[in-house]
């Protein structure tokens, strides 16, 4: 039945940035469809969403590590291989974002973002596919963004992680595929998080950028949930290299 193909029952997945926001949401996603869980997050607000996932009956171990600190990926990968002994998905979704004019911006903003955002997840799908490549099936899915499409306005850092990761995508994906692993994207448009504070407190950005999202809202968490649940399962198989954007209709104005 094909609903059987989107189970994640028995499989054990990575989530970084699990602690709040799409990573939170991303998590409870892949725990409701039957995944057991290792989330990575920064601060000890991953431990709210490990008791999420507990109540939804799945297992989950928790990680806090600092991804921006290249010595973090060998400490998630061997944290999760010992908690589980496999790595069936990895879904790379920690970020961070900072704001200034391109004129203004600076090296030290540059460099961060760059790390986190586009260095750290490449290595962390490296490491994760090392493991895969053993049971010749696994499944990436990288967190990028619709302003891979667009420059995007005050965030030239930002913009130039995430359409890297964009292109890498499809590196990986062409160089992985003949091994069972599929390396797929997600582009969230204007999601309701804590990243976004900045411009929903904007009050005349705020409803400029409302203005163009066709559906008239902006997005949640739960939003996103379907496309994880979709990319990390077997009925994504045939899938390799794309970019499933949700954005409420965005990129289609």
């Amino acid at each position: 039945m094909i609903l059987d193909r989107f189970s994640l029952k028995g499989r054990a997945a990575i989530v970084t940035g699990a602690g709040r926001g799409i990573g939170q949401g991303l998590a409870l996603g892949l725990a409701e469809a039957g995944a057991d869980l290792f989330l990575v997050s920064k601060s000890d607000s991953v431990e709210a969403t490990k008791a999420l996932v507990e109540k939804l009956g799945r297992r989950v171990v928790t990680l806090q590590a600092d991804l921006a600190d290249m010595a973090s990926v060998p400490r998630v990968v061997e944290g999760a291989l010992a908690a589980y002994g496999k790595i069936d998905i990895l879904v790379n979704n920690a970020g961070i974002q900072r704001r200034a004019p391109v004129i203004e911006f600076s090296e030290k903003d540059w460099d961060e973002v760059l790390q986190v955002d586009q260095k750290v997840p490449f290595f962390l799908a490296q490491a994760a596919a090392r493991d895969m490549m053993k049971r010749k099936k696994g499944k990436i899915v990288n967190i990028a963004s619709v302003i891979c499409f667009s420059g995007g306005l005050r965030i030239p850092a930002y913009a130039a992680a995430k359409g890297g990761m964009r292109q890498y995508t499809m590196s990986m994906a062409v160089e992985w595929a003949a091994h069972g692993i599929n390396v797929n994207a997600i582009a969230p448009g204007y999601i309701a998080t804590d990243m976004n504070t900045a411009l929903i407190e904007d009050k005349a950005r705020f409803e400029d950028l409302s203005s163009r999202i066709p559906a008239g809202r902006w997005g949640s968490p739960d939003d996103l949930k379907g496309a994880a649940v979709y990319l990390a399962s077997d009925a994504s198989d045939y899938c390799h290299g794309t970019m499933l954007v949700v954005d409420g209709g965005w990129t289609s104005r």
